[in-house]
C-alpha cells in the first residue's frame, strides 16, 4: 500500500472529473506522525473510535445503464493504519457516475473492497443515513458569559478539572472550528463529549475548544487530539468524544473516539448535516 503526505493529495488543485470508475483515485494519509506529535503509541492505542462518513451524492448506473442514486455511511475504524483524504473519496465515488454495477450490492462490496484497501482495515458500508437528531439531554457550554481572546494553537492548559467531585457530563458545543491543512478552508464541527470523573470546569473547556479556531488540522485529527489532551488534563475514567462536522463536497466526517470498552455513540445526524 502506497500512502502519501498532506501536501501530495488533491486538495487545492485542479483535477479532472473522472470519467469511469477509478480506485487509484484515493488518497490514504499514514495516522503516524499526527499521533507521534501526541505521544500515541501506535502499538497501544489509548483510545477506540471510528471515523463515520456520511454520503449524500453516490450514483452509479445498473446493468442496462439506468442511473441509480443513494445515500451511504461508512465506517473506517480508528485502527486502521491511515485516513482517507476527503477529496479523493469525494472524486472516488463521482468515478462511480458512468460505471455499471450488476447490483447495488456489488456498488456496496466493490467500495468496501477499495476503502479497506486505501485505510488498511476492514471498512463497512450501508446505504442510506442517520436521522436527524431531534434533541440531546447534552448540556450546551456555548451560552457561557464569558471572555475569549485565545483563537489558536490549541492550549490544553487552559483546562480545568475539580478532582473533589466525581460527576457524569454530556458537554455540547457547536463552536468547533478548525482549518484544512492543505487548503486553510474552514472546518465546522459541533462536539459531544461524555465523560465520567474529576468535574471539568465547562468555561476553561469552552476556552479550551475555541482555540482550536485558527489550527489546521485534519478532523480525524483533532478528535484525537481533544481525546488526549482531555485526558491528560482532566483525568477522567471514562471519555468519549465525537465530532459532527458540516458537509462539504457532498460528504461529511464524524470522527468518535473514545476509552477502550466505551459503547459507540448512537449514529445521528445534526440540523447542520
Amino acid at each position: 500500500m502506497n500512502t502519501h503526505s498532506p501536501t501530495g493529495s488533491p486538495l487545492g488543485r485542479d483535477t479532472a472529473y473522472p470519467s469511469h470508475y477509478d480506485a487509484s483515485l484515493l488518497y490514504p494519509i499514514p495516522r503516524t506522525q499526527a499521533r507521534s506529535t501526541l505521544g500515541v503509541n501506535e502499538s497501544a492505542l489509548p483510545f477506540i473510535g471510528h471515523d463515520r462518513w456520511q454520503v449524500f451524492e453516490l450514483s452509479w448506473l445498473d446493468a442496462r445503464g439506468k442511473p441509480r442514486i443513494a445515500t451511504a455511511t461508512l465506517y473506517v475504524p480508528a485502527t486502521s493504519p491511515n485516513l482517507i483524504e476527503s477529496k479523493s473519496l469525494k472524486l472516488y465515488l463521482n468515478s462511480f457516475n458512468a460505471s455499471r454495477f450488476a447490483s447495488d450490492d456489488a456498488v456496496r462490496q466493490c467500495i468496501e473492497a477499495d476503502l479497506s484497501h486505501a485505510a488498511g482495515a476492514s471498512v463497512s458500508m450501508r446505504f442510506g443515513v442517520p436521522a436527524l437528531e431531534a434533541e440531546s439531554d447534552a448540556l450546551h457550554i456555548d451560552t457561557l458569559d464569558i471572555d475569549i481572546d485565545h483563537y489558536g494553537p490549541p492550549d490544553a492548559s487552559l483546562l480545568r478539572a475539580d478532582a473533589s467531585q466525581i460527576v457524569e457530563e454530556h458537554l455540547h458545543s457547536a463552536l468547533l472550528k478548525s482549518n484544512c491543512p492543505v487548503t486553510g478552508q474552514p472546518d465546522w464541527a459541533d462536539v459531544n463529549i461524555v465523560y465520567t470523573g474529576p468535574k471539568i470546569d465547562h468555561e476553561s473547556l469552552l476556552r479550551y475548544l475555541v482555540s482550536f479556531r485558527d489550527h489546521a488540522e485534519f478532523h480525524e485529527q483533532c478528535v484525537e487530539r481533544l481525546f488526549i489532551e482531555i485526558s491528560t488534563h482532566c483525568a477522567p475514567q471514562q471519555l468519549s468524544i465525537e465530532a459532527r462536522y458540516t458537509r462539504r463536497g457532498g460528504l461529511d466526517i464524524n470522527p468518535w473516539r473514545a476509552t477502550p470498552n466505551s459503547a459507540p455513540p448512537t449514529a445521528l445526524r445534526t440540523v447542520r448535516q
